[in-house]
């Protein structure tokens, strides 16, 4: 179509993306970065605010399961693991950050582990298609927040 709209490219150029597309350099940074809010959520797990969610979310439960990272004893339905680790992740507030303010990898690196352990095992995927789910999460959240214009006006209200 030649008259495509903003959102409409947007979606072409992230479906577009693979693994091909991945540089040594972004690989290595990707790694450096999952390997940092791993660390971090994992410190966040002894938070007060992670332990009340993660109580709260006991509730739920599901066929298909994500870990929770800290816990051997019980996994959750992903949407909930990934709300759970995402809290872990952000309760400190040590985790990367962009300017204008915002978390990438604490949004995105939980709903990606959650949902690639939702797979079956004969779908299971691989560390690169992780690598690329990652970096296209990453991608999206920082294209939105330089689409918005209330991005632009985060540093003038702090």
């Amino acid at each position: 179509f030649p008259f495509q709209t903003i959102t409409g490219n947007f979606a072409n150029v992230i479906h577009g993306l693979n693994a091909n597309h991945l540089t040594d350099q972004v690989i290595q940074r990707s790694k450096r970065m999952i390997l940092d809010t791993l660390g971090v959520g994992l410190l966040g797990t002894s938070t007060e605010v992670c332990h009340k969610v993660t109580q709260y979310s006991k509730i739920y439960s599901s066929d298909i399961s994500s870990t929770i990272w800290g816990h051997l004893d019980f996994r959750l339905p992903p949407l909930y693991a990934a709300f759970v680790n995402g809290v872990a992740v952000h309760s400190m507030d040590f985790d990367d950050t962009w300017h204008p303010a915002t978390h990438p990898s604490g949004a995105v690196l939980p709903a990606v582990i959650a949902l690639s352990e939702a797979f079956p095992q004969e779908k299971k995927i691989s560390g690169l298609d992780l690598l690329l789910a990652f970096n296209v999460g990453l991608e999206v959240q920082g294209r939105l927040l330089r689409f918005s214009s209330e991005a632009r006006n985060i540093p003038k209200r702090y």
